[in-house]
């Protein structure tokens, strides 16, 4: 499963920040976002609940209230190396 990560660079001198629109809650700051992406799936498998579907681009660019980020900063798409269950 793959989730697409909003990055913000703030330049050379800051921590690059990231959030997954689709995984409320799901926000790093740093270098690596892969492992940012496995720690929220583990906590939300431990808590039993099960991760959302993870959209397409196209899906997140006609939500407003994320288009904006999407256009204003670098997207990537994350995949999922844990086993989860996502919702259907």
């Amino acid at each position: 499963m793959h989730y697409i990560a909003i990055i913000e660079d703030a330049g050379p001198d800051h921590a690059v920040g990231v959030w997954f629109p689709d995984l409320p809650g799901c926000t790093s700051g740093g270098d690596d976002i892969d492992e940012a992406l496995e720690l929220y799936a583990e906590g939300e498998q431990e808590d039993g609940r099960r991760l959302p579907r993870a959209r397409t681009l196209t899906e997140l660019k006609a939500d407003p209230e994320v288009a904006e980020d999407i256009s204003a900063n670098m997207v990537a798409l994350i995949e999922l190396r844990v086993p989860a269950h996502a919702a259907e």
